[in-house]
């Protein structure tokens, strides 16, 4: 297995879709946008407007996060960007840490048929490593704290701690937030010391 984890930029639109987008075109799926955007914009985007919003993303210099690829097939996608872009920035439920302009993962996610593989721990890692490459000062992500007990699917997309922990990551809070019904904690990994 060769997995290879590279920004998400427009040439990569296609293979960005087949990760996040719908089955049907004018579906309103999430396309990694509820923690992007703000609850309003979020709800006014609608169907089609949603690709093309993240379409748009692609082709910022930051690109919207970083795709994975086993021996040449998008396997997975992972959310990455400065928290102050986020509504992350204003939580109420997961607390800031301190004061660094820290970059966020958010949200990762592996395609059927390629779960099992680490594709989820190459795209954590490429997604530091892209926040590293833009100066970021350290990255945090908020995922379960499911202590070894299993995640329903549609809701792992935030990670595990053993996920962040295996990357390198520290717990550094406890948040009010939970997914699936599974309290959630910030994990913390500093690029430069503090």
């Amino acid at each position: 297995m060769t997995v290879e984890v590279t920004l998400a930029t427009i040439d990569r639109f296609d293979d960005l879709a087949l990760v996040l987008g719908p089955k049907r075109p004018d579906a309103s799926v999430c396309w990694c946008l509820s923690h992007r955007l703000d609850s309003k914009t979020d709800r006014a985007l609608v169907g089609p407007a949603r690709g093309e919003y993240v379409r748009g993303l692609c082709g910022t210099d930051d690109g919207p996060g970083m795709l994975a690829y086993d021996d040449g097939e998008v396997a997975g996608w992972a959310a990455v960007a400065p928290r102050a872009e986020l509504p992350f920035a204003r939580s109420r439920k997961i607390p800031h840490v301190d004061e660094r302009p820290v970059w966020t993962v958010w949200c990762i996610r592996v395609r059927p048929g390629f779960r099992g593989r680490g594709i989820s721990h190459a795209l954590l890692a490429g997604a530091v490593e892209h926040a590293r490459s833009r100066g970021a000062p350290a990255v945090e992500g908020y995922p379960v704290d499911n202590e070894g007990a299993t995640v329903d699917t549609t809701m792992a997309y935030v990670g595990t701690r053993k996920l962040f922990e295996r990357a390198g990551f520290t717990k550094a809070a406890d948040t009010s937030s939970v997914s699936g019904g599974i309290p959630r904690v910030v994990m913390r990994l500093d690029l430069e010391p503090t």
